[in-house]
């Protein structure tokens, strides 16, 4: 995809297309790779939206959001935002998702969702048709054109990181992520400690104590509530404020540690859960969970 740039906000992603075609999953993976993500924002917003990131004091680098044909009569003013966002100096992408009618129409059968465009006196294969006709100027103009007819989740993902990876100084520093268990000691070589006890404990749950951090059930339920979530997104504020600093100071090596009782399930869930964020983001990754077989060694 062409790049364009520009001062405070580095990338501006305009992610829009046709219903069903995975505008969600890759709002998802853009959240994930460090995006500041807007869905279903009115296209008259674009040039406010646009000054409010750039003038955040830098706070927002990177912002993607997603319009559509859900904003109604709204969608009407995309092509006059997009004039709006060059006149103000917005170096945008438009990123636009699509995929043939059979496939949607077998997607929307399969979810049970309602397409906005259907009406009671308009089939959806009908409402698909005049979503396509409405969409045909903004699929133009278009920086990247993605057709998900045949694309799995796991290829879409892949994809989206392979556009819009930042290659950065961070890049070439590795950051190790270790799990533990307190009762084993703390890793001594830790550039940072979080201690993650108070999450919801999978070894009193019958059907979980015999897994682990790595499975799919455990990191659901160590994930599941405002506590977790409201953690996870402290944690993540903090990382993406300061990691780029060491890395811009030159540290080549930087380790976060994550510890609960027996190193097993939740340290190991969170340490999973942030290799993976930290590798959208460009980084290099070393994940370790130090005692996640101490008790089978016992």
């Amino acid at each position: 995809m062409p790049s364009r740039m520009r001062q405070g906000v580095t990338d501006f992603v305009i992610v829009t297309g046709m219903s069903g075609a995975g505008k969600s999953q890759v709002l998802h993976v853009l959240e994930d790779m460090g995006f500041f993500c807007v869905d279903n924002l009115p296209p008259t917003l674009l040039p406010k939206f646009a000054e409010l990131c750039s003038g955040d004091q830098g706070k927002v680098r990177r912002v993607a959001l997603v319009t559509d044909v859900r904003g109604g009569a709204f969608f009407a003013d995309l092509q006059w935002a997009l004039d709006q966002l060059r006149q103000i100096g917005v170096d945008y992408r438009v990123l636009f998702l699509e995929a043939s009618s059979d496939v949607l129409l077998n997607r929307y059968k399969e979810t049970r969702r309602r397409h906005p465009l259907a009406t009671p006196r308009r089939a959806l294969l009908d409402a698909i048709a005049l979503e396509r006709e409405q969409l045909q100027d903004i699929r133009e103009v278009a920086d990247k054109v993605l057709d998900t007819s045949s694309v799995e989740v796991r290829e879409l993902r892949e994809e989206i990181i392979s556009l819009f990876r930042r290659t950065s100084q961070a890049s070439s520093m590795l950051v190790s992520v270790v799990s533990f268990g307190y009762k084993y000691g703390v890793p001594l070589d830790a550039d940072l400690v979080f201690d993650v006890r108070f999450m919801p404990n999978p070894h009193y749950v019958p059907h979980l104590k015999g897994l682990n951090g790595t499975h799919a059930e455990v990191a659901e339920y160590v994930f599941t509530g405002a506590k977790a979530n409201g953690y996870w997104e402290l944690l993540t504020g903090l990382l993406d404020f300061s990691l780029p600093l060491h890395a811009r100071e030159g540290k080549a090596f930087f380790t976060i540690s994550f510890g609960c009782t027996g190193g097993k399930h939740r340290s190991v869930a969170i340490a999973c859960r942030l290799a993976e964020r930290l590798r959208l983001q460009g980084y290099r990754v070393r994940l370790e969970h130090r005692d996640i077989k101490r008790k089978e060694q016992a």
